[in-house]
């Protein structure tokens, strides 16, 4: 049976989720710590709004934070006794950046749990502090895991992976979900920001339509036949060699190694 929820309207400057563009650099942070950035409804539309409105104002990369102390400690206890809105809208924020045709960057600083994991693998890499731990601990409630959270799991770490956080309630500090590939890297706490920041700004300096191009080919190519796969880098990679930046980008190159030599 479908419940029918009453709409929730949000303010138009997202208050549970901060977010600014600089240099076409995206920064989104979850600021709701009172309630430890739980994903209510009111997050997930805020997050939801919060990444379109980076996108139209010029991002061409987006990084994800928050207010510590935890990241996000998953659903309200008190939407899951009582729903205030559907699971699907409750994902939407997850969704906004898992289709998000830029790059995504999770910087996770503390805790994530429960249905907050799928907000962290929506985005294509997760950077954590050395602080962090990864708890889905959905189980330990009776709840199913859902947003596409077991599927992303067994791609990163795989099934046994998956089984072990999900099923057997192991959870991962920063150093194991790197190590594990949960996390791409894992750094000290004040190494956090800078770290995900380098990555976000060596993104804009690539030309933006090639950067969105080559993610839209790896999504295509994931579970791609080898030759299909080819058959569409191939196409994609012809595309870039005929743009107006290839003559320009290779002679920067050129006067680059040009002064390495120098005597």
């Amino acid at each position: 049976m479908n419940a029918s929820f009453a709409p929730i309207e949000r303010p138009q400057d997202h208050p549970s989720v901060r977010a600014a563009v600089e240099g076409s650099i995206g920064q989104l942070t979850l600021a709701d710590p009172e309630r430890r950035n739980a994903l209510r409804i009111e997050l997930a539309l805020d997050l939801e709004a919060a990444v379109a409105d980076a996108l139209g104002g010029g991002a061409e990369v987006l990084v994800l934070g928050a207010d510590p102390p935890v990241f996000c400690s998953g659903g309200d206890l008190d939407d899951l006794v009582a729903p205030r809105a559907s699971l699907a809208d409750i994902g939407r924020g997850a969704a906004a950046l898992r289709t998000c045709p830029v790059p995504t960057i999770a910087m996770v600083d503390g805790p994530v749990i429960g249905a907050g994991i799928t907000l962290a693998l929506a985005c294509d890499v997760i950077v954590c502090s050395d602080r962090a731990s990864f708890d889905p601990r959905l189980l330990d409630l009776g709840v199913h895991p859902g947003g596409g959270q077991l599927r992303e799991l067994s791609r990163r770490i795989g099934r046994q992976g998956a089984v072990a956080l999900s099923l057997l309630g192991d959870v991962l500090s920063g150093t194991e979900a790197e190590a594990r590939g949960l996390a791409w890297r894992c750094v000290a706490v004040d190494e956090l920001e800078s770290t995900a920041l380098g990555w976000a700004e060596r993104v804009v300096s690539r030309p933006s339509s090639a950067v969105r191009r080559a993610k839209a080919t790896l999504d295509a190519t994931i579970d791609a036949s080898a030759e299909d796969a080819v058959r569409i880098e191939m196409d994609a990679q012809q595309w870039s060699m005929e743009q107006e930046w290839i003559p320009e980008r290779v002679t920067r190159l050129r006067e680059r190694l040009a002064r390495r030599n120098e005597p």
